[in-house]
């Protein structure tokens, strides 16, 4: 009885020791690389293995990239990439629960690094966070070995505390990373154009997560002046990333045609060619060198509005063709509108007309009234502080106001 007992009692303490070893509260203050490289180390100690390593999802492959390792460093080294569903990683992602291997080679694993290096056992279990997969951590050892379910409830628990840490500092790096694109991509400092002056206002929505919303203002060499806005939809690095590749595709047609119809045409052609599940407004505008007037298109895009003297406020509603995204086999259209001296036209994206609880109608009745100044600057400050206030937005919002002077 007492042998029992004193079996019982090892059992539990070494238990404990484990928890202890994975729930160390100076592990917080760990950087992801650290954090994930000191837990592979307590679970090699603690579970008594050969090798441990995670395997973080790349969701826009749609891939499991072997990120941190010890023991099979090679995994890391060769940039070992593991599809969903495939091989002993991918099984384990898709069903999201363990796996346990007790044989191991081409027949039950894709990555031959494991069988190479000897590995004859393998136990493996999902991170997950809310039920989304964002990884795979696995363990192995180089003689055979059979895994138990205490085994499998330690490991999981491990990973539970390394998804949460993966999400957070991922997500942290990404929105730094896609505020950097954003920034890289939207003008600095506009151009000084002789006849206008202009004015912008960027703002991030909800949580400050960066979005596709975009503007631009450029000249051609025949003196054309060209103006561009748009948003991609979704948020994230994504959705900046195909704002940048739009962006620079729109610039490289406008060197080729003035028509802003033909250059919206072959930016949605580019789009659906290269980025076919996409989807983004945008409304291109070409003035022209007197910059008496200028010619418009819109792929879905809301109308801009535009205030003149003697002539009041309007929204410039001509009829937009389909987002481009969109397959469209019809010409695009465009408007050509008069701009007279003293005239002020704002162009922006739909985050700063659309609320959840009111109609868009409404939102653009609400900017009409919101088109006071006497200038680009002034008027721009208007626009902003009457519709947005200090109510937090939850979509980005971009805003162009152009002046002729």
């Amino acid at each position: 009885m007492s042998e029992r007992k004193d079996s019982t009692s090892s059992k539990s303490d070494d238990r404990l020791a484990r928890l202890e070893a994975v729930t160390d509260a100076a592990l917080a203050r760990l950087d992801l690389e650290e954090l994930m490289g000191e837990l592979l180390e307590r679970v090699r100690d603690s579970l008594e293995v050969d090798t441990a390593a995670v395997l973080i999802l790349d969701e826009a492959q749609g891939d499991l990239v072997a990120t941190a390792a010890r023991g099979l460093e090679e995994e890391v080294l060769q940039g070992v990439r593991i599809r969903l569903g495939a091989g002993f990683a991918g099984r384990i992602a898709a069903q999201k629960s363990a796996v346990i291997l007790d044989r191991v080679d081409h027949t039950t694993v894709r990555n031959p690094i494991l069988w190479e290096k000897g590995i004859q056992s393998l136990l493996g279990v999902p991170l997950l966070v809310e039920g989304d997969v964002v990884g795979v951590l696995h363990v192995g050892t180089l003689h055979s070995r059979a895994f138990t379910g205490e085994d499998a409830e330690f490991l999981q628990l491990v990973a539970d505390r390394l998804a949460l840490a993966v999400r957070s500092r991922l997500s942290a790096r990404e929105r730094a990373a896609t505020l950097a694109l954003q920034r890289s991509l939207l003008p600095t400092k506009l151009p000084d154009i002789p006849g206008l002056a202009l004015a912008t206002r960027y703002v991030p929505g909800g949580a400050g997560e960066v979005g596709g919303d975009w503007y631009d203002l450029f000249t051609l060499t025949s003196g054309h002046v060209c103006v561009a806005i748009g948003d991609v939809a979704g948020h994230g690095l994504r959705s900046a990333v195909i704002m940048g590749r739009l962006r620079s595709a729109l610039r490289a047609y406008a060197i080729e045609s003035i028509d802003p119809a033909e250059v919206l045409r072959r930016t949605n052609r580019k789009l659906q060619h290269f980025e076919p599940d996409e989807l983004a407004t945008a409304q291109y505008a070409v003035f022209e060198p007197s910059l008496e007037r200028f010619t418009i298109s819109s792929a879905g895009h809301p109308p801009p509005v535009m205030m003149a003297p003697g002539e009041g406020t309007v929204v410039l509603d001509f009829v937009p063709d389909p987002p481009l995204g969109v397959p469209f086999d019809s010409e695009r259209r465009a408007e050509t509108i008069e701009f007279p001296r003293g005239a002020m036209v704002c162009f922006y994206t739909d985050g700063l007309v659309e609320r959840r609880d009111q109609p868009l109608d409404s939102g653009f009745a609400r900017l009409q009234a919101a088109m006071v100044g006497t200038d680009a600057e002034g008027l721009c400050s208007t626009v902003m502080s009457r519709m947005v206030g200090s109510e937090p937005v939850s979509d980005d919002i971009a805003v162009l106001v152009i002046e002729r002077q």
